[in-house]
């Protein structure tokens, strides 16, 4: 077995290397995904995003966010820049925290099927929002049989 990755599994990664274009609105089209060398093993993928902004719909005022993202993959990994790049492209984009959770664990799942999903949101007190904190989940497991791996269940 080899390390790296040829040409070839690297074909649907685009946006690494090239000059990055920051959308101003909401681009799930920026995902990228490359395949799990690995779809065997039962892994946790975490990313956290501690500057996460989008906008209230009723006044227009910026709501700012730290968004959890931890999953189990099977086929496919989201590429991290793509990640961030999306995340970004919330920053004009109206809507509720609660949706703006729901929309990003729906949008992952749709790029990457995994064996399981979970999204968070830590959302930050403003006049909008007078609440101290607001945490929202998300969570997603594919049906099957679950199995108890290093003291986390996971999906086979």
């Amino acid at each position: 077995m080899t390390a790296g990755r040829s040409e070839k599994e690297l074909q649907g990664v685009n946006l690494l290397g090239n000059k990055t274009q920051y959308r101003d609105d909401y681009a799930p089209e920026v995902l990228e995904y490359f395949q799990n060398k690995h779809p065997e093993n039962d892994y946790f993928v975490k990313f956290n995003c501690p500057e996460f902004t989008s906008l209230c719909p009723k006044t227009g005022q910026p709501d700012f966010a730290t968004i959890y993202i931890s999953y189990v993959p099977d086929q496919k990994l989201v590429e991290s820049k793509s990640l961030k790049l999306y995340l970004f492209s919330f920053r004009n984009h109206g809507d509720f925290h609660e949706d703006c959770v729901n929309i990003i664990m729906k949008d992952l799942i749709r790029l990457l099927d995994p064996k399981y999903i979970e999204v968070w949101g830590k959302f930050l007190p403003g006049a909008a929002c007078p609440l101290t904190r607001l945490r929202i989940m998300g969570k997603k497991v594919r049906t099957g049989r679950l199995r108890r791996i290093n003291g986390f269940i996971s999906m086979i």
